[in-house]
C-alpha cells in the first residue's frame, strides 16, 4: 500500500533542494530588519507569538518597544529570568529542545535514526576535530517559539571561532530526517572555549530564514552577507583569549535554528533524552566521564 505521507514528504523535500533557499533567507533577513510602524507592532509582534507559541510574559520592555521585527525576535529576557546552576555541570546554552546525544564513536554522531555525519564534516576543521572525536555530544533544536539568543555552557576561555558557508536548509524535523550530513552541509559559525572541562566546541547551525548569526564576543563578527567570507570560511584565534562565564551570552540567531555542543572524551557526563525541553543556564550535564547510559 502506498504510503501517502512519505510521498509527501519526499516532494516537499524535493521542492527544497532546488527552491532558492539563500536568496530566500537573504530576503527574510533584510524584511526582518525594516522598522515596523508603531500602531503596527503590537497586532504583527502578538500574532506571531500566538501563531508560533511564543511566551511574552518575560519581555524586558513594552511589546510596541521593538522598532523591528528582528529586534523583537532577538530579544532579550529581564535580568534574572534565567538563573544558572552552579557546581561543577554543563548547562543549557539555549532555550530548546534535545534532537540527539550521545558519544561521537569514531567521530560519528547521529543526526536521526538512520542518518549520522562526522565531527570533521561539521568542524570542517581535521585538527580540532581530533579533540572531540570520541568526546560527548547534543544537538539543541531552537524551533521559532523559543528565545533566540546562545549562551555559554561553562564557564571558560574563548580561544576563537571559525565561520563556515554553506546551504540554508531548515533543520525542522522533516529536514532532519531526509537530508543526510544536514549540519554539516548549512551554514555554521563555531565558538571554541577552553575550560575545566577541556575543549569545547559552540556550533551554531544556521537555516531557511535565519538572515544572520552574531556574536556578543566580537562584534565585528557576522554571517550570511555578501562577501563575509571566501568559499572555505574565515576564522580567528585570537592573542589573548577572552574569559566567560557560564551563562554568559556568546551570540544570537536572526531567526531560529541549531545548536551543537562538543567535548573532549571523558570529560563530562550528559543528562537528558531527545524530546527534553531545556531552558538556559540549567543543568544538562556534569563533569566526569562520559557515560553511554543518559539519564532520561
Amino acid at each position: 500500500m502506498l504510503d501517502w505521507s512519505r510521498v509527501r514528504e519526499r516532494v516537499a523535500i524535493d521542492v527544497l533542494r532546488w527552491t532558492p533557499k539563500g536568496t530566500f533567507s537573504r530576503g527574510i533577513g533584510w524584511l526582518a530588519k525594516r522598522r515596523v510602524p508603531r500602531p503596527l507592532r503590537k497586532p504583527i509582534y502578538s500574532g506571531f507569538a500566538r501563531y508560533a507559541g511564543a511566551d511574552l510574559s518575560v519581555l524586558d520592555r513594552p511589546i510596541d518597544a521593538f522598532e523591528r521585527f528582528d529586534d523583537f525576535f532577538t530579544r532579550p529576557l529581564p535580568p534574572g529570568a534565567r538563573p544558572v546552576d552552579e557546581g561543577q555541570v554543563v548547562v543549557s546554552p539555549v532555550d530548546g529542545t534535545i534532537s540527539e546525544l550521545g558519544i561521537a564513536e569514531g567521530g560519528r554522531m547521529i543526526q536521526c535514526k538512520g542518518l549520522d555525519y562526522t565531527v570533521r564534516g561539521l568542524l570542517a576543521d581535521t585538527a580540532e576535530a581530533r579533540s572531540f572525536e570520541g568526546g560527548a555530544y547534543v544537538t539543541l533544536y531552537l524551533a521559532p517559539r523559543d528565545y533566540h539568543r546562545i549562551h555559554a555552557p561553562v564557564s571558560g576561555r574563548i580561544t576563537g571561532y571559525r565561520h563556515i558557508p554553506g546551504a540554508f536548509f531548515p533543520v525542522n524535523p522533516l529536514s532532519v530526517r531526509n537530508v543526510a550530513g544536514l549540519f554539516s552541509i548549512n551554514e555554521r559559525l563555531v565558538t571554541y572555549l577552553d575550560s575545566d572541562v577541556g575543549r569545547v566546541a559552540v556550533v551554531k547551525v544556521a537555516a531557511t530564514g535565519v538572515g544572520n548569526i552574531t556574536l556578543s564576543y566580537d562584534r565585528e563578527v557576522r554571517t550570511h552577507r555578501r562577501g563575509a567570507a571566501g568559499k572555505h570560511g574565515s576564522g580567528l584565534k585570537y592573542q589573548t583569549a577572552r574569559p566567560v562565564a557560564a551563562g554568559e551570552e556568546l551570540g544570537m540567531f536572526h531567526l531560529g535554528s541549531t545548536v551543537i555542543l562538543l567535548f573532549e572524551p571523558g570529560r563530562v557526563t550528559l543528562e537528558g533524552a531527545p524530546g527534553d525541553v531545556v531552558r538556559v543556564g540549567r543543568k544538562i550535564g556534569h563533569r566526569g566521564a562520559d557515560s553511554r547510559e543518559f539519564a532520561a
